[in-house]
């Protein structure tokens, strides 16, 4: 049992951590280079939430089975609900504004590394970021249902 619960904490850290800093990461950009660096780096941190996310969920469910948990106990079905409208937040409203962002940012291949993001860009990244803002105070009440696990 000690080794499944190691598994859930570990896969939700990494499934859940990457929303904690990847608002910094689509913070606010000076220049089209530090935009595409951190585009490119954002397209491959979206690995871990997939695989680290679903094995959270996975074994989480495992845990409350084997320990004889009952789904009516509010911090889990809150921490269920969080997980799935981090998911809904990130993968149905930031990534396609990302991804959109990306596509955007690669057509204007005119733009040097140097140049100022342009008006539009901006517009997207800001829109991107509040998103993931939103699902880093999701993640964070996530974890505190999980460490506390409050009865009401």
């Amino acid at each position: 049992m000690k080794w499944l619960v190691l598994i859930h904490v570990m896969s939700a850290i990494i499934g859940v951590g990457p929303t904690f800093f990847i608002h910094t990461l689509f913070g606010k950009k000076d220049s089209v280079g530090e935009l595409r660096s951190a585009i490119k780096l954002g397209s491959k941190l979206e690995l871990f939430p997939k695989i680290g996310g679903s094995l959270a969920v996975i074994t989480g469910l495992i845990l409350v089975f084997a320990d004889g948990w009952e789904f009516v106990s509010f911090w889990i079905l809150a921490s269920l609900a969080l997980y799935i409208a981090i998911q809904v937040l990130v993968i149905g409203f930031a990534a396609p504004v990302t991804k959109q962002l990306g596509v955007e940012i690669e057509n204007s291949k005119s733009l040097s590394a140097d140049q100022m993001v342009p008006d539009n860009q901006v517009r997207l990244l800001n829109k991107a970021n509040k998103l993931y803002y939103g699902a880093t105070a999701m993640g964070a009440l996530l974890f505190i249902f999980m460490v506390l696990k409050p009865f009401y």
